[in-house]
């Protein structure tokens, strides 16, 4: 034994109890009864009333790195993970500079993150019309899935799939029996809504149709159910979707879904006209939809919470929603946001566990992450739940401190995370330089 954490609230699969955890090698040895006493020598880190979760596995960030560095790097976002109590993420296929689409790209990007990780990081690789060929080996280099689009993604160098070829990488994709994760709305749909600039919410709202997003997960799950794939649907935003997704899972279709911190905790009835720190694609919606996402959850529809961390540089964000670019920056600030509304609404830290480490870890298929059992890596966040804070986006470690929470008061700080038995951050504050490691399938 290496090291002895002890609380009085510690987030197993069993529950929340006393516990004290054992770590040896950067593993979790063993999950003790509370009162242990190490063996001689042994460092024990006395926790109190703190809660001790396992560390937060995040499955969708846009890092950007390399290529478009000045709107988020690995060295700023890892750093951001860290400090919200996040040990591993999994960065996103585009918005990088090449995308991950072939193994040279792959291994591009890998040799930007090797040095500058402050957490571990794994990869998705991209699925576009262009790259069937390279899917095979992409997986064989060790991606841990594939990333498409059914509708224009932003960028020009990662193209969407229309339904033919969504069809052809399903196919491919199953022979691997690999993991296709979709952003979900229709092109047709959206070509149809309303074409608005300029600095009414309402009419971005109106540009991006739940109807969209219905029509793109009823094609996902029809070629999911004909080719036998597993499929994903990222970022879901209309809860109107949530009895197509059920409905698909309960006759065999292997299906889940995911939903981010943004649409939990915002309403659309609350965005400022031209504060397009809160655009994102798809849109947060009305109050009574987010009350529906949160039944999903508790439901089990949806597995997984987690951020759609797309930063870009302030100047992106113009104060008209038609132009600005797209996306969410709360990497940082995830477990705080969502444990603030989760506790309003009498969830517990173990379901937060649940929603935002272990479904994602068991998503990307990282078994050594996602909860505090033995054998499982030491990686833990460390949150005192009923403290407060208020957000200042100075305090923010992401490369550009834009943030739709800022001035928002949340509950929960993380008071420190562990990456293999080693605290990395002490209240927001690294204690050590970059030391995650790279993940592979």
């Amino acid at each position: 034994m290496e090291l002895l954490l002890r609380s009085t609230r510690v987030v197993t699969p069993e529950g929340v109890r006393a516990a004290a955890v054992a770590v040896t090698g950067g593993r979790i040895a063993a999950v003790l009864p509370h009162g242990t006493e190490p063996p001689a020598g042994t460092p024990v880190e006395e926790l109190g009333d703190d809660v001790i979760l396992p560390g937060l596995v995040d499955t969708h960030v846009h890092v950007n790195d390399p290529g478009r560095d000045e709107w988020e790097g690995f060295a700023t976002a890892t750093r951001a993970a860290a400090a919200g109590g996040v040990t591993t993420l999994v960065d996103m296929p585009l918005n990088s500079l090449p995308p991950t689409t072939t193994v040279a790209h792959l291994r591009a990007k890998q040799a930007v993150a090797r040095d500058r990780a402050h957490i571990d990081v794994g990869f998705w690789g991209g699925a576009l019309p262009t790259n069937l060929a390279d899917l095979r080996p992409l997986h064989d280099a060790g991606v841990l899935g594939f990333k498409a689009f059914l509708s224009p993604s932003g960028v020009d160098e990662f193209p969407h799939l229309g339904r033919h070829e969504l069809d052809a990488v399903a196919a491919r994709i199953a022979e691997l029996d690999a993991l296709l994760i979709v952003h979900a709305e229709d092109p047709d749909r959206l070509d149809d809504a309303p074409r608005h600039t300029g600095p009414r919410y309402a009419d971005f709202l109106a540009s991006r149709p739940r109807a969209a997003e219905h029509e793109a997960i009823a094609a996902l799950v029809d070629v999911a159910r004909r080719r036998g794939t597993r499929v994903h649907v990222l970022h879901l935003s209309s809860a109107g979707a949530l009895p197509v997704i059920a409905a698909a899972r309960a006759e065999g279709v292997r299906i889940t879904a995911e939903t981010c911190p943004h649409f939990l905790t915002l309403t659309a009835e609350e965005v400022p006209d031209g504060a397009t720190e809160f655009k994102c694609c798809p849109p947060i919606r009305e109050a009574a939809n987010r009350d529906a996402l949160w039944a999903g959850l508790a439901d089990g529809v949806i597995d997984c919470v987690v951020s759609d961390h797309s930063p870009c540089t302030a100047d992106l964000k113009v104060p008209d929603f038609g132009e600005a670019w797209g996306g969410i920056s709360s990497l940082q600030l995830g477990l705080s946001a969502v444990w603030t509304e989760a506790r309003r609404r009498g969830r517990t830290p173990a379901d937060v566990a649940r929603w935002m480490s272990t479904a994602p870890a068991a998503l990307a298929g990282l078994p050594a992450k996602g909860a505090i059992e033995a054998g499982r890596d030491a990686d833990f966040a460390v949150l005192a739940p009923d403290e407060t804070f208020t957000v200042d986006p100075a305090a923010l470690h992401h490369r550009n401190p834009v943030t739709a929470y800022a001035g928002r008061t949340l509950h929960g700080v993380v008071r420190s995370t562990w990456l293999r038995g080693r605290r990395t951050t002490d209240r927001g504050t690294p204690l050590t330089g970059p030391t995650g490691r790279l993940l592979e399938r």
